[in-house]
């Protein structure tokens, strides 16, 4: 159950009531693809840095211990020790991205595991079984994710399957939240806007799935090598198109920045490696820019990566030692960058959230962009 509880602009400030507790949007999902944030970051650190929502992956977690053994531990909210809501890409983006020799067809697609090399099928009944058997708060939808650039006619008639999957995996979610066994009777199901640049695909697009009233809506194949302003355009464009009184999720976008303009937009959800990532290589966000912590300048610094941050990393140790731990090549270098932009994101969350209830978030996004761009 999705509450809208203010506008600022399109800026939407809303409230998605899940089996697994409240979420409070906008949100950053913090991505844990194979059921563990990189970086040597436990659930309960998640909890201690205000994660909300925790993202894993469909395909990773299919192809590597397998879905059905984490069926028998009780689902994914078990085997990972997380009480709060979690959500689980389609596997569609994997798919497409790193299986070698995929032929798809109407039913699905057949690929080879990029892990082992098995050969593995994978269409909408599937991949909603695989995501019944983990059990997560949300499911996304199984969509075929077209390549960038494609021709108009390659897009449209990949988007035209994409619905036609979309059906199917609604049919299929529905029979599978019916059974006695199922880990999550309300496990719930978005779906996947797509259609490249092409901005009359996409709002077409919009509209037909609209009328299938799903839990939440998602914009897929952005980030994908179009400029930013191409982005925010479809994002602009395409929104509308959307009800306005579900939770609309920019999936796989991106930095601080991005999730500023885009919420500016009517955005509410979204996921990125580039926290984590980044972290993982020693470069950390602050509100002044990011940096790169194996910097000499920080060889002798005392202070913490950003001043008044109250992350586990500000709190207890200096850029020096940070700094240190990284040239070191000590896991907990790594760990502690992670967590501090991880934290930064989810405090970053907080307060848009804020800025749109007291209706001064075009204000609040300004402020923040020009401190991050004073780099």
């Amino acid at each position: 159950m999705y509450e809208l509880i203010k506008k600022d602009g399109r800026a939407k400030r809303g409230r998605l009531t899940t089996v697994h507790g409240v979420i409070e949007t906008p949100v950053f999902m913090n991505v844990g693809t194979v059921a563990a944030i990189k970086g040597a970051v436990s659930t309960d650190d998640l909890r201690e840095i205000g994660t909300q929502v925790e993202l894993s992956n469909t395909y990773h977690l299919h192809v590597r211990t397998g879905d059905k053994l984490i069926k028998e531990f009780g689902g994914l909210h078990k085997f990972m020790n997380w009480d709060r809501p979690i959500l689980t890409d389609s596997g569609g983006f994997q798919v497409f991205s790193l299986a070698k020799l995929r032929k798809i067809k109407e039913e699905g697609v057949s690929f080879s595991s990029h892990i082992d090399g098995r050969k593995i099928f994978m269409g909408p009944e599937e991949s909603m079984q695989i995501q019944s058997n983990l059990g997560s708060t949300i499911a996304m939808a199984f969509d075929e994710c077209p390549p960038h650039p494609a021709t108009r006619e390659y897009m449209q008639k990949s988007v035209d399957r994409t619905t036609r999957w979309l059906v199917r995996c609604k049919k299929e979610m529905d029979r599978l939240n019916s059974l006695e066994d199922t880990v999550n009777p309300h496990q719930m199901l978005f779906g996947i806007n797509q259609g490249g640049t092409f901005e009359d695909i996409r709002i077409e697009h919009a509209k037909e799935i609209s009328k299938l009233n799903l839990d939440g809506y998602a914009l897929g194949g952005l980030a994908v090598g179009e400029t930013h302003d191409e982005m925010y355009h479809i994002i602009e464009e395409t929104v509308p198109y959307l009800p306005e009184d579900k939770p609309t999720y920019l999936m796989g976008v991106g930095t601080p920045i991005n999730i500023l303009e885009s919420v500016d937009r009517g955005i509410d959800f979204f996921d990125c490696v580039y926290p984590t990532r980044n972290g993982r290589h020693g470069h950390v966000y602050t509100n002044q820019g990011k940096l790169n912590m194996f910097n000499k300048k920080y060889e002798l610094d005392h202070r913490p990566i950003e001043e008044g941050c109250q992350c586990p990393a500000c709190r207890s140790y200096s850029r020096a030692y940070i700094r240190h731990l990284l040239k070191a090549k000590e896991m907990l270098g790594m760990r502690l960058c992670v967590l501090h932009n991880l934290y930064f994101y989810n405090t970053m969350m907080s307060e848009i959230r804020q800025a749109i209830e007291e209706g001064n978030y075009k204000e609040y996004k300004k402020r923040k962009i020009d401190g991050m761009m004073n780099q």
